[in-house]
């Protein structure tokens, strides 16, 4: 067997809600020109990356994972899917600035929030606004608080278990992070109900919708679709 098989790692949960993201990445991603550069914050097994840039032939995706030893995941669910528009992954620590890449069209990061400390949401904010032009879109998607009140009971007791991991974790209120993004430029755009109990939220930095042009080459774009 291919050891890029073994190497790659399956989630369960990043199988069943790729496409349900996807949906709604593709929209959010639509004003980006060809060759822009959509930075994915906590890659994890490599899953929604690839499934993503499969999908958007035209963009560039940047995945990045703290954990060194998902790195290899990563690529392997790239070179199984042959993309080209998918850079070898990074490591980035959101608390630590400055980032390893200067710019970026767009930001993503899936299930990150709610099982890391409130500081390292903060730092995503500020590191985003600071890599993204006037008019970028950052996408954050998992469960999260409306109003200070869960959304079901199943998230009650989610929250209550990753508070048992770690009292550092939880899971947020959409206002709090909008209060935190607020000093960073960001506003909320909009708020989609997903499945499962979860929500993809858009935040696009104030400016204009008006885009820069691409982040780097627009070279390496793969012409492969779904």
């Amino acid at each position: 067997m291919d050891t890029r098989e073994t190497a790659r790692e399956t989630a369960l949960a990043a199988e069943r809600n790729k496409q349900p993201i996807l949906e709604v990445l593709a929209g959010a991603l639509r004003p980006l020109p060809p060759g822009g550069l959509v930075l994915e914050i906590g890659s994890g097994t490599g899953q929604h990356v690839a499934h993503f840039a499969q999908a958007l032939p035209a963009l560039r995706f940047q995945p990045s994972e703290m954990d060194l030893s998902r790195h290899a995941s990563i690529e392997a669910w790239t070179a199984a899917g042959q993309l080209t528009n998918v850079l070898p992954p990074l490591a980035i620590d959101l608390t630590q600035r400055p980032w390893p890449l200067s710019a970026a069209d767009a930001v993503l990061c899936i299930n990150v929030i709610h099982i890391s400390p409130w500081e390292a949401t903060l730092a995503l904010m500020a590191g985003a606004g600071s890599l993204l032009p006037d008019g970028g879109v950052l996408v954050t998607y998992g469960p999260y608080l409306r109003g200070g009140a869960h959304t079901s009971q199943s998230n009650v007791a989610f929250d209550a278990s990753l508070r048992a991991r770690s009292p550092r974790w939880g899971v947020r209120d959409i206002d709090e992070l909008a209060k935190g993004a607020r000093p960073e430029g960001f506003t909320l755009e909009e708020i989609v109900p997903m499945p499962a109990n979860n929500f993809t939220l858009i935040w696009r930095k104030s400016g204009g919708a008006a885009h820069q042009a691409p982040c780097g080459a627009a070279a390496g774009v793969s012409s492969t679709g779904m």
